[in-house]
């Protein structure tokens, strides 16, 4: 119980963590918008999602070549309710919330980069 919870706080601990966090919201998110909206290569976003699944507070779905993560709820009690005033907090941040307006506008623009030309956009966003 008390390593889920330091485990939690480390995988909280890093900015680039919970951007991404953010970014997923109530989605599912293929990793190739996560590269996209914030310019890190895939390999450190990958490692950055691999911390996140190993915290329990990320699922992982394979979709032919794209990967696509989405938030969920950690196991324990008392983690979960430390994680949904994380993400509470998260929503109302500044930058935070520019990060999820340039998800929206990358992931419906009339014409998306061609890096991301036929992955799934995430179902919130699309339209």
């Amino acid at each position: 119980k008390g390593s889920q919870m330091e485990l939690l706080f480390k995988a909280l601990a890093d900015r680039k963590r919970l951007r991404l966090l953010n970014l997923m919201g109530e989605d599912e998110v293929c990793v190739c918008y996560f590269v996209e909206v914030l310019g890190t290569n895939q390999p450190k976003i990958s490692r950055h999602l691999a911390y996140l699944r190993r915290a329990g507070v990320v699922t992982a779905r394979r979709d032919g070549k794209w990967m696509h993560y989405r938030v969920v709820a950690p196991s324990d009690a008392h983690a979960a309710r430390v994680f949904a005033e994380v993400r509470a907090w998260l929503r109302e941040e500044r930058e935070m919330q520019q990060d999820r307006t340039r998800l929206a506008r990358i992931c419906c623009a009339p014409q998306v980069p061609v890096r991301l030309q036929g992955a799934p956009r995430p179902a919130s966003l699309a339209t």
